[in-house]
């Protein structure tokens, strides 16, 4: 039964990692759709809030929600895992990673409402946190003892540093051409 649930965790983990990294990459289609003409924001504004919806109900929502109860069943089914220090840090980014998508849910309703939130720009930025939440959450799953997860830890920040720098990089070439 646990390699079931277990395999069920990681299909839907998958599935809402997809939904939460193209949830923002519409979001930033949609913030920069505004900056087009009024001709062009009439056809893609509506667009990409049908595209987001249909995103965020039909997929990330469902994801997150069989991810959040399969979760606590793996946790139920071998209660060991909450002895292990790893497994504390572990839930520690999947909180944080709870609290992304519920901001990630504000963000689309005031999308959806049509209210100018946040630039293109952040939401670029935006779109990495959640990539950093999935190499630090792989990333001590794969590297349970504790020393590794001190590296993995700096590993995290580095990652989120050379991210950072690319956004930059790239703003500034997309900006020359």
């Amino acid at each position: 039964m646990y390699q079931v649930v277990l395999s069920l965790h990681i299909i839907f983990i998958v599935t809402w990692f997809a939904g939460l990294f193209y949830i923002v990459r519409l979001f930033v289609y949609q913030r920069e759709a505004g900056q087009k003409s009024p001709e062009e924001q009439a056809i893609l504004v509506p667009q990409f809030q049908l595209m987001s919806k249909r995103l965020w109900y039909g997929i990330t929502w469902p994801s997150f929600i069989l991810t959040a109860i399969l979760g606590p069943t793996l946790l139920y089914l071998n209660s060991g895992l909450l002895q292990l220090p790893y497994m504390h840090i572990k839930l520690t980014f999947v909180l944080g990673l709870f609290i992304y998508h519920f901001l990630c849910h504000s963000f689309y309703k005031q999308l959806q409402r049509g209210e100018q939130i946040k630039t293109g720009n952040f939401f670029r930025i935006w779109n990495e946190v959640a990539t950093l939440f999935l190499v630090a959450i792989v990333f001590l799953i794969v590297m349970k003892n504790s020393l590794n997860w001190i590296y993995g830890t700096l590993g995290f920040i580095l990652f989120g540093l050379i991210l950072i720098i690319a956004i930059k990089i790239y703003k500034q070439v997309r900006s020359k051409t």
